[in-house]
């Protein structure tokens, strides 16, 4: 006896997949007299007036179009007093939507020392090896301290 197949659709096991649509969203605006980010300090007196006198460390991205213009900037991550922990998809994901050719990342330390620890050493490999497989270069790190920053391109790591 043959047995029959039924070929009637199993609701149950349907999965709903949401169609979406992806972009950034501008929250407010901020005026660069300069135009094009030329050097370590020009990035960061942008990220310092960006950043403000926080308390806790926060992690910014910076992104650039091809002449090196500033076409957005973010506050990726907020972080403790003394950590913030830093995802390569959290950072470039603004870079990708705002067709960034390559970005700058900056974080205070609310500590006011600009040494660069092993943490913020580790990260940027992590980002400017993220960056190379999605083609946006990492040009900088940049450690914010109240009158003073460290450029981890500058002291060799990027």
């Amino acid at each position: 006896m043959k047995q029959a197949i039924d070929f009637t659709p199993n609701i149950r096991s349907a999965k709903r997949v949401q169609i979406v649509q992806v972009k950034l969203v501008r929250e407010k605006s901020l005026l660069y007299k300069e135009r094009k980010i030329r050097s370590p300090h020009d990035a960061y007196t942008l990220m310092k007036e960006f950043i403000g006198d926080v308390d806790r460390e926060h992690f910014v991205v910076l992104c650039l179009d091809t002449k090196n213009q500033p076409t957005c900037i973010q506050v990726v991550h907020i972080g403790s007093l003394n950590a913030s922990i830093v995802h390569p998809r959290e950072v470039l994901k603004s870079a990708l939507l705002s067709n960034s050719a390559s970005i700058i990342v900056g974080h205070n330390h609310p500590s006011d020392i600009a040494t660069p620890s092993p943490e913020d050493i580790e990260v940027t490999e992590r980002l400017k090896d993220a960056g190379k497989i999605l083609g946006i270069d990492l040009l900088d790190h940049l450690i914010i301290c109240t009158d003073s920053f460290t450029s981890l391109k500058e002291k060799g790591y990027v």
